[in-house]
């Protein structure tokens, strides 16, 4: 057995106010690309919702000497590890072996785990093996989690006024074990504060213009309020995070300061990304109007219209879109004329125009959206550079369009391009929209 020299640390309080967690996850699969880490982002945002900051995500190999070292790290810095990976019964699932070494413990057969395994294993008609058997072995110091959604079971240490929760690495075992067992143990063992967040989109104005701004009313903030600003393309979050432990102050705080912030930012203000992105603003404020849409996409590719029906309730305002990528198509489906296009090229505001009304007259819609640009990232038979994109917007009176460049690469501009013709729309919905 691999023996690994720790440091005695000082004891930390186990109830406290700011408890700190660190996630781990385990698995060659990460590091080379093969998954995506999609664990660490549901942890982050659970323990986040309890009154639990994340003091730092770790992604590592299945190799006890890493994982060995992770773990003393992560026992000097917090105060609750998370782990999954690495519990299958496969001899490269080292993770629960591993674990027995770090707290100089052995491996044990649990007899209510293999009795889990053989009933979960006769509900699906699978054969029960001995491989299936190893699943039951756990280190004998550990409080066995039991799996509800498969067979290797969750192990909970508390050692040194630590807790140390290793969970398995299919997302929705780690999930079911989280939600059933480990929050409840973490929110009954620890008194945790509130932690809150208000996250206001806007559009149309960049991060250093807004920042400016805000410069005063950012300085008067309360102690217990941070802003951040969050960036993206076409678009900027601003999230508000409270921390404390009365509830309802926390909440009238930032009730305050956002009222302050509509006064200020005006318009700019979208939603809220809690409850709201900006393609469900557009519904709410068509649907409750009685309008309509149809979206011609050209650089965009249906990436526009992909956003809308990803929302409940799309169909009662969402008509449909087109995809017309080449001229020929732009030609025969939107009725695009070929002199325009001749004249002004595929990437034009006239041609966009030209897209926007032809499909609102195809969907018979009152409102409409039209993308025609070169996304790169070579240049195509336009004379336009990449990242130039033309965004036309339909309405029931009349017909509006812009031009922009968004530089490059290309799904910098597809993005960019999504995000503006949307702020193009909503504007041009609130000019019409009658209470």
């Amino acid at each position: 057995m691999l023996f690994i020299e720790r440091a005695l640390v000082s004891l930390k309080p186990l109830n406290q106010q700011l408890l700190k967690a660190e996630i781990i996850t385990i698995g060659d699969e990460i590091l080379i690309g093969q998954i995506v880490d999609t664990n660490s982002q549901w942890m982050a945002k659970a323990l986040n919702r309890i009154g639990i900051s994340v003091y730092q995500v770790t992604s590592i190999q299945d190799d006890e000497v890493h994982i060995l070292k992770a773990l003393k790290d992560a026992e000097n810095n917090v105060d609750i590890v998370l782990i999954t990976g690495g519990l299958g019964p496969t001899k490269d699932d080292i993770t629960k072996h591993t674990l027995a070494t770090y707290f100089n413990d052995a491996l044990v057969l649990d007899t209510n785990v293999v009795a889990h395994v053989k009933a979960l294993f006769e509900k699906r008609d699978i054969p029960f093996s001995e491989l299936n058997r190893l699943q039951g072995m756990v280190p004998s110091r550990c409080k066995v989690l039991e799996n509800n959604f498969g067979t290797a079971p969750g192990m909970l240490f508390e050692e040194r006024n630590t807790v140390f929760i290793s969970m398995p690495g299919v997302p929705f075992e780690m999930e079911g074990l989280m939600n059933e067992k480990v929050l409840p143990y973490l929110q009954e063992k620890f008194t945790l504060p509130h932690i809150l967040h208000k996250t206001i989109i806007t559009y149309g104005m960049g991060e250093s213009s807004v920042a400016e701004l805000l410069e005063s009313w950012e300085l008067q903030l309360p102690k217990a309020i941070k802003l951040a600003y969050l960036p993206a393309p076409g678009k900027l979050r601003l999230r508000m995070t409270a921390k404390g432990d009365d509830l309802p102050i926390l909440k009238t705080k930032i009730s305050l300061e956002l009222e302050s912030l509509h006064k200020i930012l005006g318009d700019i203000i979208v939603g809220y990304e809690e409850d709201e992105t900006i393609e469900k603003v557009i519904g709410t404020l068509l649907t409750e109007q009685s309008k309509s849409l149809s979206i011609a996409e050209s650089c965009t590719g249906g990436a526009i219209s992909n956003l809308f029906v990803q929302n409940s309730g799309a169909s009662n305002y969402f008509k449909g879109g087109l995809v017309a990528y080449s001229a020929e198509i732009k030609k025969q489906e939107l009725a695009v004329a070929a002199s325009l296009i001749e004249k002004y090229s595929v990437v034009s505001t006239q041609v966009a125009e030209a897209m926007a009304i032809g499909v609102q007259k195809k969907m018979k819609t009152d409102f409409s959206i039209a993308t025609t640009g070169n996304a790169g990232p070579a240049k195509d038979k336009t004379d336009k550079s990449v990242g130039c994109v033309c965004i036309a917007i339909a309405t029931p009176t009349a017909v509006y369009s812009e031009e922009f460049n968004f530089g490059a690469p290309r799904d910098k501009v597809i993005q960019r391009s999504t995000h503006k013709a949307l702020e193009l729309l909503r504007k041009e919905i609130l000019k019409n929209y009658k209470k």
